[in-house]
């Protein structure tokens, strides 16, 4: 990708929120809430152990080059002059070359509901496409999962397509859609 910075920029603030690099005093916000079943049930993956969130920190909290595939921009999301994490949102380069990058986000179930998700993606979204220099960005949902699907609809992205039984969950098959917007489209 080209006039891209070395690293992304960290932190993005919005009217209520603050998007951070995590920090090693944030390991026990992020285990509350990701190592619950109920937000892992759409990640096809089990809960996070805390080890695994330590782990997880500690590879991104110096921040991500945004060159290659696979760079990773991970974000802790917390409610301004508030302490605590209340959620994150991820931004992963899947394609360098053709400048896609994959946004996703999970938030503590105590803090559902008041527009966070919408807020911190949206600021996410924006960041990617005017800093980074993002092209196309797009969301992969369990079709289950209908609170991320309205989070991509009130961030103006169009479903592209409708996965069926292409995930394994367990012993469950999930089915998911792709949402996604360009940066030609994006409206802040």
């Amino acid at each position: 990708m080209t006039a891209v910075p070395q690293h992304a920029p960290a932190p993005v603030t919005t009217e209520r929120l603050v998007l951070r690099l995590f920090t090693a005093d944030d390991i026990d916000d992020r285990y509350a809430y990701q190592s619950l079943p109920e937000v892992a049930r759409y990640l096809y993956r089990p809960p996070l152990t805390r080890e695994a969130c330590a782990e997880a920190i500690a590879a991104r909290a110096g921040g991500t080059a945004w060159q290659a595939d696979g760079d990773a921009l991970l974000l802790a999301v917390c409610r301004a002059n508030e302490p605590g994490v209340i959620g994150e949102v991820v931004l992963n380069l899947r394609s360098a070359r053709a400048r896609q990058a994959e946004i996703g986000w999970a938030f503590n179930p105590r803090h559902t509901g008041h527009g966070y998700a919408t807020e911190a993606a949206r600021a996410l979204a924006s960041l990617a496409f005017d800093k980074l220099g993002v092209h196309r960005i797009f969301a992969r949902i369990d079709v289950l999962n209908t609170a991320s699907v309205r989070v991509c609809e009130r961030l103006g992205m169009r479903r592209e397509a409708h996965l069926i039984d292409n995930d394994l969950d367990g012993d469950r098959w999930g089915s998911e859609y792709i949402y996604a917007t360009l940066a030609h489209e994006w409206q802040n």
